[in-house]
């Protein structure tokens, strides 16, 4: 619970509690004993169905990028994600652009959770000689720190399973697109486990973050979805990378290596492992992976 909403792992793994919990929900209590936060989420979810935006429509992005959202794809704004965001106890959602659900016909079980960071232009020389094997071996390093913390909280420790798909930078579009597997320390290794499918898209002045929130039995038939979005994804004239000015821009403190494997983590507020907040919410994932797209269908769907 951070400040660090930048990032968009956290998001991404809260993002199960309520569509698993509302799936699953009880008959609603009576006005007098409503849970706080419950009341909160129904209404932010409320606000979210009200101004769900369905493709095909352009949608902006900030004053930044264009999404040109496909057929079966909704988007929720900012104002209102950020509201959904804070229901779930993110004290801060100045990074949040917006969410993207699966709408329509679409049998998905995926979220999308669109930051953007200010972080300014990223120089990406590094991405030519980084080796996966290395920032694999930085991630679970960073992992067993966070795991010292972890255990003096009482919570469960992590470990990084592997790539799920290793860091890919394409330099002709400035997309780059990763994926760890990681796991409370002790679960069955068959376990159906929370995925977070990172991507992100560079720009002038920082970059955009599209994150595919899914589960490892689906996450090969669930990518297409969040390429197709990355694909959809066009910066505005003057915002391009290619539009960089030596003389004028502010320079990020960091290279691209940093957005795979943390290492100006604590620096830049992003916790690019994702192991931090993978003990709070794993119970619930492994319980909601599963009908989290129905439920998001029902919630989000124009016609339910």
């Amino acid at each position: 619970m951070r400040k660090l909403l930048s990032v968009p792992l956290f998001v991404l793994f809260s993002l199960f509690v309520p569509f698993a919990a509302f799936a699953q929900s009880e008959p609603a209590a009576s006005p007098a004993a409503a849970d706080p936060q419950q009341t909160a989420l129904e209404a932010a979810t409320e606000a979210a169905k009200k101004v769900l935006r369905v493709g095909p429509q352009e949608v902006p992005l900030l004053d930044q990028a264009v999404l040109k959202l496909p057929a079966d794809f909704g988007f929720i704004p900012a104002p209102e994600a950020a509201q959904y965001l804070k229901a779930l106890g993110n004290p801060s959602t100045d990074d949040v652009a917006g969410l993207i659900v699966p709408v329509g016909d679409q049998k998905a079980d995926w979220l999308v959770v669109v930051d953007y960071a200010p972080s300014g232009y990223i120089k990406d020389d590094d991405a030519k000689a980084w080796d996966a094997d290395e920032l694999l071996e930085s991630l679970r390093a960073g992992t067993e720190e966070e795991n010292k913390q972890r255990e003096q909280m009482g919570v469960s420790v992590l470990e990084i399973i592997g790539w799920v798909e290793p860091p890919k930078y394409d330099a002709s579009t400035r997309r780059l697109v990763w994926s760890i597997a990681a796991r409370n320390h002790g679960d069955p290794a068959d376990a159906d486990n929370g995925i977070n499918y990172n991507t992100y898209a560079l720009g002038r002045e920082g970059y955009f973050s599209l994150n595919l929130l899914t589960s490892q039995s689906t996450v090969m038939q669930d990518k297409p979805a969040v390429h197709a979005l990355l694909s959809a994804l066009q910066f505005n004239e003057g915002k391009r990378y290619a539009d960089f000015d030596a003389d004028t821009d502010k320079v990020a403190e960091y290279g691209l290596a940093a957005l795979v494997a943390g290492v100006a983590a604590k620096k830049m507020g992003l916790l690019a492992a994702a192991a931090v907040f993978f003990a709070k919410f794993w119970k619930l994932l492994a319980i909601g992976a599963v009908g989290v797209g129905a439920a998001a269908r029902k919630l989000f769907n124009r016609n339910a």
